[in-house]
């Protein structure tokens, strides 16, 4: 299909290329051309399919009104959470949002930072993979405004906006523990993130602190890049080859694959053994009985990070105490412990 020029709609309005470009870019009352040509001009525009080209505007105005979403998984329910009301935000603002996914690659992530910086996207919100330090430290040398969510880079001063991780991990033992377990094993993923070594020194603080003896062998880490079935399995050998009698997964997805694992084993929740879940999921609310959850506070997280780009997209100077926001978790009592 033959792309539509704005002097196609000029010849056939009537009119010259820049009464077009004047009317299609808002200016038609500033520059005192009549609301009868103006509309007629509109007409011809909408009849002909007219789009304006993208990169053009952008080139000429400094802005593409687009932000640029770097998420670890966008079929994860939190991260997919994060983007909808990311979206939602952006939308209000008269801003588009491109998001992907880095899959916790490093390299993946560098290569859609390029990406985006091509797309010429006007600001960047990242869950950063360990490996991307040096290109995000690139982004902010270039004054790109950047926020990091739902983790941090130690090291580097970038705004970002995460859950207070070690503060949930602590409700939830504290839940456990009042309700009388203290033989709780951690079920983690094997990775170098920030935030999931937050909650596993979560976990080892408060077993410190409450002086309950700590079992190394009751702290189990998943690979990342695991094939469900044998990720069941390997729960459920774990679960059986141990005398704990509560279980705490440090993030959701963990925490389906232990409910399988748990099922597998025919173990009865909380008899057998209680379970408690970083993060939600609809599954945790259905599941008879409903898992115990450490909340993160979702909609709080994706609207402080949006506030966070658009203030420096506008120019607004930043404190580091509002820059660097850690926002509070809430604990979801249910039947599991």
């Amino acid at each position: 299909m033959k792309r539509v020029l704005i002097k196609d709609i000029a010849s056939k309005a009537g009119v010259v290329p820049s009464t077009v470009s004047l009317v299609l870019n808002g200016k038609a009352k500033e520059m005192r051309i009549s609301d009868s040509i103006a509309e007629k001009i509109r007409a011809v525009a909408e009849a002909e399919g007219y789009m304006p080209n993208g990169i053009a505007v952008s080139l000429r105005t400094g802005k593409s009104r687009i932000l640029g979403l770097i998420v670890e998984d966008i079929s994860n329910v939190f991260f997919a959470s994060l983007a909808k009301i990311i979206e939602e935000e952006a939308n209000l603002l008269g801003y588009k949002v491109l998001y992907c996914s880095t899959e916790n690659d490093a390299q993946k992530g560098v290569e859609l930072i390029k990406m985006l910086s091509q797309t010429q996207v006007d600001g960047y919100i990242i869950t950063p993979s360990p490996g991307m330090e040096s290109n995000l430290k690139q982004l902010v040398i270039h004054k790109k405004p950047l926020v990091l969510m739902d983790r941090y880079c130690p090291g580097l001063d970038i705004a970002h906006v995460l859950v207070n991780n070690t503060k949930g991990i602590c409700l939830g033992m504290q839940y456990l523990y009042e309700k009388g377990y203290d033989k709780i094993a951690f079920v983690t993923i094997d990775l170098e993130q920030i935030q999931m070594q937050e909650r596993l020194n979560g976990y080892l603080n408060f077993l410190k602190d409450n002086k309950i003896a700590v079992h190394n062998e009751w702290i189990y880490k998943l690979s990342y890049h695991y094939e469900r079935e044998k990720a069941v399995e390997e729960l459920a050998d774990f679960i059986s080859g141990h005398q704990f009698k509560a279980i705490f997964f440090a993030t959701n997805y963990l925490g389906t694959i232990g409910l399988e694992s748990i099922k597998k084993l025919k173990l009865k929740i909380p008899r057998d053994l209680a379970v408690i879940c970083f993060d939600d999921n609809d599954l945790f609310r259905l599941y008879d009985p409903g898992i115990t959850i450490v909340k993160q506070p979702v909609i709080n997280i994706a609207k402080t990070a949006v506030g966070l780009l658009m203030d420096q997209i506008n120019g607004r100077k930043m404190d580091s105490s509002y820059s660097q926001t850690m926002i509070e978790p809430s604990l979801i009592q249910r039947e599991s412990a």
